[in-house]
């Protein structure tokens, strides 16, 4: 009986984790074609405030999760949001949850964007613990973590996986260079390009995101 229930669990283990993007609070709608979803404080950035989308149970696949909230922002116009921290009994603001948390919708005009120039976010993989060298200097990222660089005029810096068969890349300062994401990757292994022999086995790469889908990362990822 035991051994039966305890299977029974198990096949139903995906309904209780299941992903569910709701949109459960909508104010007004914003006539708006642009493709932006960037992150900002309403407190600091002019802003309309159009609703609300609730995020219910978790999943580690980060850019279906993004899809799906960037698909109920635009459905009324939103082309920014904010983290919203659910509020305790006490009155106190609950603490990030990646099972369940609300992000609030706004419309900003493009040229209220904060902008954060010469600044570098990289972020870890959601599975693995990674190592990385800035400029010859050891960071360990621990799984769903990040940090951010500022880059310093006049100075190169060398981003290397640390590994045989990983990535570098070179980075510096320019005149207005708007921020720029970096994800690192663990490794894969895979098939070469159509017409060439063998196999790709990569240790670890750096992967430049998208302005949007990097700031809804570090929105559900922790700073370090």
């Amino acid at each position: 009986m035991k051994k039966f229930l305890f299977l029974y669990l198990i096949a139903l283990s995906p309904f209780f984790f299941a992903q569910n993007v709701v949109l459960n609070k909508v104010v007004k709608s914003h006539p708006n074609a642009d493709k932006v979803f960037y992150k900002i404080n309403p407190q600091s950035t002019p802003s309309e405030y159009l609703g609300e989308v609730e995020v219910q149970g978790f999943s580690d696949n980060d850019a279906n999760v993004f899809g799906m909230i960037y698909k109920k922002a635009k459905e009324i116009g939103a082309n920014a949001f904010s983290y919203q921290p659910f509020e305790e009994i006490d009155g106190t603001l609950s603490k990030f949850n990646p099972i369940h948390y609300k992000l609030r919708l706004y419309y900003v005009s493009a040229s209220d964007f904060p902008k954060e120039d010469n600044t570098v976010y990289f972020i870890s993989s959601p599975y693995t613990k990674q190592t990385i060298s800035i400029n010859n200097k050891k960071m360990v990222f621990e799984p769903r973590t990040y940090t951010e660089l500022k880059l310093a005029p006049g100075q190169v810096y060398t981003i290397s996986t640390r590994k045989l068969l990983g990535s570098s890349i070179k980075i510096g300062a320019q005149q207005n260079q708007p921020v720029q994401y970096f994800q690192l990757s663990g490794l894969s292994v895979n098939s070469n390009e159509k017409g060439k022999p063998g196999i790709n086995l990569k240790s670890g790469d750096i992967i430049r995101l998208e302005r949007s889908y990097g700031e809804f990362l570090t929105t559900i990822y922790q700073n370090f």
